[in-house]
C-alpha cells in the first residue's frame, strides 16, 4: 500500500483522512487519489503537520 507511513500515522492519532483532505482544500476523493501514489517526503511532512495540528484540537 502505498504511503502507508501517512494512513498510519493518521490511525494513530485518531485523524481521519477525510479531515486532512479539508486542511488540504480538497475533496477527500482527490486526496484518497492523492494517496494513491507515493508522495515525496516533503508533502508527507507537511501532510504529517496538519494531523498533528488536528490531533491537538486546531
Amino acid at each position: 500500500m502505498k504511503n502507508k507511513d501517512i494512513r498510519d500515522y493518521a490511525r494513530i492519532k485518531d485523524v481521519r483522512l477525510w479531515q486532512i483532505a479539508e486542511k488540504l482544500n480538497l475533496c477527500d476523493s482527490n486526496f484518497s487519489r492523492l494517496l494513491r501514489h507515493e508522495l515525496p517526503e516533503d508533502k508527507k511532512t507537511e501532510i504529517k503537520a496538519i494531523i498533528n495540528n488536528l490531533a491537538a484540537g486546531q
